[in-house]
């Protein structure tokens, strides 16, 4: 269990509770904007906590968000000030071996994926964002994907880079055996695994719904050869947030502390799991027990 690789936890709700800021559709990037020195000192917190990798504030900073909810015109500069936050939190550190994931999420809102866009637009919007985020990335972080097509076009656009790309799959809380958006996770895992990614991982579902799609796809992933991952939610349901929506609609658990997580943690190492961290609603304290716990 000591080589399992510790991640960081959920970004966006750490800065829900510690900004003052109305929240809006774009919360985390309108903090990145108005309040950087918060994304830097989360980003400090989780280092300090034990993640040996930190993902970049930009989940909602793509083409398409800003389109809708904001200024295309902000890309840039968010990105920028993304990555200023994440290497200022490394310099300051203890640990300057940290590395910086890359962060190309859905384009147009979590846990729904937009059929309706050609793979070419998505595509194409995935390698405005490699272009962005590629001087600082250590890894790309395909995350919190919803279908296939999505998830081929953001590991596309990062393979152009050379470096290593991690593929994260959201699965249905309900139906764990398949993606949001309907697929089975067993298809979407042999579909990417042709395009070779580093690592495959289960993100931003609730623990018990990860075990089960773990329990369907175990022997599929020794199969495939590729090294798997997880970080989960801690929120009691997604199924009220739509394209637009702000984070407010949910709520966070009250039954997963930062033990209990790191029990998830503790067995999701045994089954093989080679990185580990949290998502939404998993805070520096989840990620120091899972730390802990596991080196």
């Amino acid at each position: 269990m000591k080589n399992v690789t510790i991640l960081d936890g959920g970004m966006g709700q750490e800065l829900v509770k510690r900004s003052k800021r109305e929240l809006t559709p774009l919360w985390s990037a309108d903090v990145m904007l108005h309040e950087a020195n918060l994304v830097r000192d989360v980003h400090a917190e989780f280092i300090e906590s034990g993640a040996e990798v930190i993902t970049l504030n930009t989940y909602t900073a793509t083409p398409q968000r800003l389109t809708r909810d904001g200024s295309i015109e902000l890309i840039k500069p968010l990105h920028e000030a993304a990555i200023k936050a994440a290497q200022a939190a490394v310099a300051q550190s203890s640990k300057p071996h940290t590395k910086i994931a890359a962060c190309l999420p859905p384009l147009v809102a979590s846990y729904h994926p937009d059929d309706a866009m050609p793979f070419e637009e998505a595509l194409s919007s995935y390698q405005q964002l490699v272009a962005l985020q590629n001087s600082a990335a250590d890894i790309f972080l395909c995350e919190t994907m919803s279908s296939t097509k999505e998830a081929k076009a953001a590991c596309i656009a990062a393979k152009e880079t050379g470096k290593p790309i991690w593929i994260a799959f959201s699965v249905s809380d309900s139906e764990p055996t398949l993606l949001r958006g309907g697929e089975p996770i067993a298809d979407a895992i042999k579909a990417l695994s042709q395009l070779e990614p580093q690592m495959i991982l289960l993100n931003c579902s609730r623990p018990e719904a990860i075990n089960a799609a773990l329990n369907e796809i175990h022997s599929l992933l020794r199969e495939c050869e590729i090294p798997f991952g997880v970080y989960a939610n801690g929120f009691k349901a997604v199924d009220e947030l739509y394209p637009g929506d702000t984070v407010e609609s949910l709520s966070q658990r009250k039954d997963l502390s930062p033990e209990k997580y790191a029990e998830y943690a503790v067995a999701w190492a045994q089954q093989g799991a080679s990185v580990i961290g949290g998502c939404c609603e998993i805070s520096p304290l989840h990620i120091k027990a899972v730390s802990e716990q596991l080196k």
